[in-house]
């Protein structure tokens, strides 16, 4: 594939978590056509593998790997897959995460009605399932730490490596109806910033990108109709969204590449960059 940024990652070992979805395959295909081994990781073994013969079918080098980010273990066996195929880890992308339903609220604004007289069958703040929301949480929080954990051993032991979080431009401005993963992603930014700090002095960056609003598989409904339209909620979002469109993958990978490289930004550590189409500089007025 064609790369925005001349950058190489040759020989370079690297693991994407979450890599079956939209967004996190196109960033793995890009390393693969920067030069690095990638190693796919997904929960679900088959978008894996496709993400996995797309690159190899590109021309580049991949592995497959079904793995459970909330799962230590899980985790652990993959790790020793990619050392045994490809050696020790370079760099990491964190960039398993997601919503639920059970931590979103129905409506934008709370009612009276939402205590007195609930609409059955429809979550309000007053009855956000604890379980929806802890899902949320661990799934994007703790699915950042626990790979960390894991793949960052390769880069303390070398003294080098690079690290890519995925938060969210919910992390600076929260949006109404998604308090769980708004807060789980403002989690992640913080403990970039934490993490940078703490892995400084052993050689490895740590930073992060905060996508804005791209159509994923997740929220496809939330913003368009199946005929194509926008939703209330699409529409909202683009108004508010200078640049008038939605983002597109490849939006990321100019970002995610300098990121990477260490000749590019090797004095770049705990920042969290946003690439929203200026969503998050827009007052609204």
């Amino acid at each position: 594939m064609e790369l925005p940024l001349n950058v190489s990652l040759k020989d370079k070992v690297a693991v994407v978590t979450g890599a079956g979805g939209v967004l996190c395959s196109m960033m793995a295909r890009a390393l693969a056509s920067a030069g690095a081994k990638v190693a796919v990781l997904d929960l679900r073994e088959d978008a894996a593998k496709a993400c996995a013969d797309e690159i190899k079918a590109e021309g580049g080098q991949a592995i497959a790997i079904a793995a459970n980010v909330l799962e230590k273990a899980s985790l652990e066996e993959a790790h020793k897959k990619i050392l045994d195929v490809f050696g020790p880890v370079d760099i990491l992308i964190n960039g398993a995460g997601g919503n639920n339903p059970k931590g979103t609220t129905a409506h934008e604004y709370a009612t009276q009605q939402d205590v007195v007289n609930p609409t059955a069958g429809e979550f309000n703040f007053f009855n956000l399932d604890p379980n929806g929301i802890s899902f949320v949480f661990n799934l994007n929080f703790i699915g950042t730490l626990l790979p960390t954990q894991v793949f960052s051993t390769d880069m303390v032991k070398k003294q080098h490596g690079t690290i890519l979080n995925i938060s969210s431009m919910n992390a600076f401005r929260p949006l109404t109806k998604i308090p769980a993963y708004s807060g789980a992603k403002a989690a992640v930014s913080n403990f970039t910033q934490w993490l940078a700090t703490h892995l400084a002095k052993v050689g490895i960056r740590v930073n992060a990108i905060a996508p804005g609003f791209f159509v994923t598989n997740q929220n496809r409904a939330l913003l368009t109709n199946p005929d194509g339209t926008l939703t209330p909620r699409g529409q909202t979002i683009l108004t508010h969204t200078p640049m008038g469109r939605f983002g597109t993958p490849e939006d990321l990978l100019g970002a995610a590449l300098w990121l990477l490289d260490d000749k590019a930004s090797g004095f770049v550590n705990g920042t969290v960059i946003p690439i929203d189409g200026g969503f998050a500089a827009f007052s609204g007025v």
